[in-house]
């Protein structure tokens, strides 16, 4: 069971998600085989709220960009820690990411936080 997430926002051009889910799809599969139990990344359909503050606003979306909000579910904060560790060690992480995927997005927009679940219904 889930009791623990970390959550990622992340700008992204839209003449980049291909290339990122690409990208997003081979690491998720090195974080699941490293323990986490899932890896999911959402890409942002509806962005034009009205009466609260926009993601857009928060990371100052550029034109032509769009966000993905990535969540990685663990079994506790402890269980994160570990499985992350295992992740960033394994070799694969590396020979699987394109050599340019630093290039994809900027990683200093990047908004990131872990989260113990709160309500689970």
């Amino acid at each position: 069971m889930s009791n623990y997430v970390d959550v990622y926002l992340l700008p992204i051009a839209e003449s980049n998600v291909e290339k990122y889910r690409q990208t997003a799809s081979a690491a998720g599969k090195i974080f699941r085989k490293n323990g986490a139990l899932s890896y999911r990344e959402y890409l942002a359909s509806d962005l034009n709220t009205e009466g609260v503050l926009p993601f857009p606003s928060i990371i100052e979306l550029q034109p032509g960009e769009t966000i993905i909000y990535a969540a990685v579910e663990y079994e506790s904060e402890q269980h994160r820690n570990e499985s992350l560790k295992r992740t960033m060690e394994d070799p694969e992480l590396g020979t699987t990411m394109p050599e340019d995927c630093r290039n994809i997005f900027d990683y200093t927009k990047m908004v990131y936080g872990g989260f113990k679940i709160l309500v689970d219904e």
